[in-house]
């Protein structure tokens, strides 16, 4: 399966999956003009990725989807509720996933999104703070 790697802009996040490399990360601030344009390759491959999951041979450790948003807009919150449930999805076709969800310390309206977004899918989700970055002069 062919990975998919969509470099950060301002306005949308990296995406970077590879079955191969076993790395899953949406990393950035998430607020695209067409959000259903910018998601559809990622759905469309977590659609193909579930396709595939008879034919591949299961790694050992479960498989780590990472997010780790700086910002997402309400818009965005819709995809990525719709990117965990199809990650749900493979699980349920046996494949053992984790989902590791970031945010900055004190950001803990973040860290609530995460867990209401928990709730929704069957997977293990495991919460990691971030210190702030301090800025040099």
């Amino acid at each position: 399966m062919n990975p998919l790697i969509i470099e950060k802009t301002a306005a949308t996040p990296k995406i970077h999956f590879d079955f191969s490399k076993k790395l899953f990360e949406i990393i950035g601030c998430s607020r695209p003009e067409d959000v259903r344009i910018f998601y559809m390759p990622i759905i469309d491959w977590l659609e193909s990725f579930k396709l595939t999951i008879p034919e591949l041979e299961k790694p050992v450790n479960p498989l780590e989807f990472k997010f780790k948003f700086d910002y997402f807009n309400s818009s965005s919150a819709k995809f990525l509720l719709d990117i965990l449930v199809l990650i749900n999805q493979i699980h349920e076709k046996g494949m053992a996933i984790k989902v590791a969800w970031y945010f900055d310390e004190n950001d803990d309206d973040m860290k609530e999104v995460g867990e209401e977004l928990s709730e929704v899918v069957d997977l293990p989700f495991e919460y990691i703070e971030v210190p702030k970055k301090t800025k040099t002069n």
